[in-house]
């Protein structure tokens, strides 16, 4: 797991990037190959994270098993 400061960082990326004005960025080249590959890790395993918590909600519960007995007071179960 990555630390929680890169975590952070991640979380800040894109309102670093909004924050920032078209044609302000002098010097600017394309991104490195490390940072490509790091921020596509990232999504990956962001997304991975997002797919488990949907199947963990998404999942039918599992209902106790019902016992044999038969209840006077209940007639389906009779």
């Amino acid at each position: 797991m990555a630390p929680s400061s890169d975590i952070l960082f991640l979380l800040l990326l894109p309102v670093a990037a909004a924050l920032t004005t078209p044609g302000s960025c002098s010097g600017c080249g394309p991104p490195s190959l490390p940072m490509l590959v790091g921020l596509m890790a990232a999504d990956l395993v962001v997304s991975l994270l997002i797919l488990a918590v949907v199947f963990v909600c998404a999942c039918p519960r599992r209902r106790p098993t019902q016992d044999d007995k038969i209840y006077m007071n209940m007639p389906g179960r009779g």
